[in-house]
């Protein structure tokens, strides 16, 4: 069987499936029952910055951490993978000091989410990047566990930014957050919050991402959304990822499932020759094809291909 083992933020995993940030975090046999069938780590659902900041101006401590930084030394303590904490916040300030409690408590690693709809038409792109290379490089200061950092797909040059977190520190990215998109219910004219899960059809646009990414970054990469089976996470890995993370299809099949994944993956590695994931990451990586920039005949693909 294929050697599964792969390498992300310097620690060493036993497989590249990794159980996203998600409702299945806050369920420790789930998350038991996810490892023992093959998950090579686990990322917990994110603490989000106004909420810290809203219990931080009343002076008194928000009541989310305890239980979060208990649930991280608890699952430390139970489960044989990295714990990896998660952060979800756009501005600099004084809450990314519960980066030290997450770290105290044992996490391995730092998830650090740029999940922000850009609202004010005062603030630039630039601007707004600028600011989250500021949260990153404050979070990246305030640990020495490895911080990886997951982002949205609406940035003007996502290898670009990657590069401009890496100068600052941040160990990993993953591609990609998926946003709250709610409709319109036209029966009760309210906003329909509900968030429907991922599908394989979302899987496309990271594995652009990650094929783009490969051949420059020295960071770990990771693909979360749209990662359904076996075949799914051999794409990502070939097209550069080090980790896929799982969240939608064991919210609908079952953290089980995991072991499933697992198999698929091993048998379509052997089925091609590759006697492990690692030696398949890359492969289709943007610098292993026709660079599209270049004309025909001298590394570009050829007119009307």
């Amino acid at each position: 069987m294929a050697d599964l083992t792969t390498s992300w933020l310097g620690m060493t995993l036993g497989s590249p499936l990794v159980v996203a940030a998600s409702p299945l975090s806050h369920d420790a046999d789930a998350i038991d029952t996810a490892v023992a069938a093959g998950a090579g780590a686990v990322v917990l659902y994110s603490l989000f910055e106004e909420d810290l900041t809203r219990e931080q101006s009343a002076a008194r401590p928000f009541a989310g951490v305890d239980p979060y930084v208990r649930q991280v030394e608890q699952l430390r303590e139970r489960v044989r993978a990295p714990v990896v904490a998660s952060l979800n916040g756009v501005t600099p300030g004084g809450w990314t000091r519960y980066a030290r409690s997450l770290e105290a408590a044992g996490a391995s690693a730092l998830e650090l989410n740029l999940y922000e709809v850009a609202t004010a038409p005062h603030e630039s792109g630039a601007e707004v990047e600028f600011r989250q290379v500021d949260v990153v490089a404050a979070v990246v200061a305030a640990v020495t566990i490895p911080v990886t950092v997951k982002l949205s797909p609406f940035y003007s040059s996502v290898p670009a930014f990657v590069r401009r977190l890496e100068e600052v520190g941040a160990r990993g990215v993953t591609v990609f957050n998926r946003f709250y998109q709610p409709d319109i219910s036209l029966d009760t004219l309210q906003v329909d919050r509900t968030l429907a899960p991922s599908t394989a059809a979302e899987l496309p646009l990271r594995l652009h991402a990650l094929a783009l990414l490969a051949p420059g970054a020295r960071l770990s990469l990771g693909c979360a959304g749209g990662v359904h089976s076996g075949m799914d996470a051999a794409k990502a890995i070939l097209c550069g990822a080090h980790v896929v993370q799982l969240a939608s299809v064991l919210l609908e099949r079952g953290p089980g499932y995991v072991g499933v994944m697992r198999e698929e993956l091993s048998r379509w590695l052997d089925s091609k020759k590759f006697g492990s994931s690692a030696a398949a990451r890359g492969k289709l990586g943007f610098g292993f094809t026709a660079d599209p920039h270049l004309p025909p005949g001298r590394g570009g693909r050829p007119v009307g291909d």
